[in-house]
């Protein structure tokens, strides 16, 4: 591994570690689902419950996740839970029958919002103390992490289908990268506290008045989770039944099946590259708004004509249009406190982890079609909830504005008018 001299460099490459860790390890168990049904014998809606038990964990760990992350921080809180989450893969592989998968799963669920909180509390830190935007960057990481994850399971399957010889080796790949992170990252984020709080107040007055505030979310924070949880929903779906969809329905051969979420992955890491150019000359509800629409739209299309290639353009608008709804929902949270930011970050795992869940359910009902209409319908909420947010508007600091701000306290951005 490289080793990098800026200091924001080196944070930035530490956080986006952990990005792709997350993205790896989940695109790692979700692109082999049809072999984990058919090893386990699993029905449409077994699949579904069996993704719902990722998101019950995930939603029931918010209490532990916000004490865990007062009382590790951040930065060890992510380390722990990459190491946990490595082991969950060999845990499923090995999993005799339907009721320890499903406690496995559900662990899982529990170590993808610890980690989901704490990755984007530091990346929220970094953005805010160096007043550079960088949060589209380490969510293209993820998108990444899901793209290696369906290019290794297909080189993978070349050679065996055998889930604990895969598993082993995406669980050997992880732990190097969490290596590498943890020497990174950062070790607190008093910046970001010094950036939003009076530099009158004292250390010891901040943290009692933390204790007594009573951490109720606000109208803008309850719209902010519902954004949240509908574009994860959007984003979850694609990676979790696109396999299924283009196997069931579009009738795709096998070697095609996980290249519906190398597509929606491809898009997505692309126009999460150029997510923060965009950022800076559009303004983040703008970017939210139109393309959540697109994604609606082009996947909606895609369902009605059928077949594999309108499929897999369909998926690639939902990739590009659901992009950037996530870097910007969590620094809108961000500015909000660090509240907001974890009941956001909160309410995005579960969305991403039980939202399919519902689809299946869905599927397992009327069709798998119907299904993933509830997808577009999905990324169609997203848009009309962006539209009662208080979007705010950086500009970008010049170099020697920069090094100013990294010594000292930001000034918080300007609510867009």
């Amino acid at each position: 591994m490289f080793r990098v001299r800026d200091d924001f460099r080196r944070a930035q490459f530490a956080i986006a570690a952990l990005f792709l860790i997350l993205g790896f390890q989940y695109g790692t168990w979700a692109s082999r689902l049809p072999t984990i049904k058919a090893r386990l014998d699993l029905s449409t809606a077994e699949v579904g419950l069996l993704l719902m038990a990722c998101g019950v964990g995930a939603a029931a760990s918010f209490p532990l996740v916000t004490w865990l992350m007062k009382r590790l921080g951040s930065r060890r809180l992510s380390v722990w839970s990459a190491v946990g989450l490595s082991l969950i893969l060999p845990a499923l592989a090995f999993a005799p029958d339907y009721p320890v998968a499903l406690l496995v799963t559900c662990c899982d669920g529990v170590g993808v919002a610890c980690l989901n909180v704490a990755m984007n509390g530091q990346g929220a830190a970094l953005e805010v103390s160096y007043q550079r935007t960088t949060m589209g960057k380490f969510h293209a990481t993820f998108s990444g992490g899901s793209l290696c994850a369906a290019l290794l399971a297909s080189g993978t399957n070349l050679f065996t289908s055998s889930l604990s010889v895969h598993f082993g080796i995406a669980m050997a790949v992880l732990l190097l990268l969490i290596g590498y992170a943890q020497a990174g990252l950062l070790r607190e984020e008093a910046v970001r506290e010094e950036a939003v709080r009076e530099p009158s107040v004292s250390e010891p007055e901040v943290r009692e008045k933390s204790r007594r505030r009573l951490p109720l979310p606000t109208r803008i924070t309850i719209w902010m989770g519902l954004a949240m949880v509908f574009g994860t929903v959007t984003e979850g779906a694609m990676n979790d039944w696109s396999a299924l969809y283009l196997k069931t329905v579009a009738n795709a051969p096998a070697e095609l099946l996980p290249m519906g979420i190398a597509v929606v992955s491809v898009m997505m890491v692309l126009a999460r590259i150029f997510a923060d150019g965009w950022r800076a000359r559009w303004g983040d509800g703008r970017i939210v708004r139109v393309g959540t629409a697109l994604a609606a739209v082009g996947l909606g299309l895609a369902l009605l004509v059928g077949g594999v290639v309108p499929a897999l353009l369909g998926f690639a608008c939902v990739g590009l249009g659901i992009a950037a709804a996530t870097p910007c929902i969590y620094m809108a949270a961000a500015n909000q406190g660090p509240d907001a930011l974890s009941l956001v970050a909160a309410m995005g795992t579960t969305g991403l982890l039980a939202g399919p869940a519902v689809i299946g359910f869905i599927a397992g009902a009327s069709s798998l079609v119907w299904g993933m209409a509830a997808v577009a319908t999905s990324a169609m909420l997203v848009s009309l909830c962006t539209t009662r947010i208080r979007w705010a508007v950086r500009a970008e600091p010049s170099a020697e504005l920069a090094a100013d701000l990294s010594a000292g306290p930001v000034p918080e951005p300007l609510p867009q008018a």
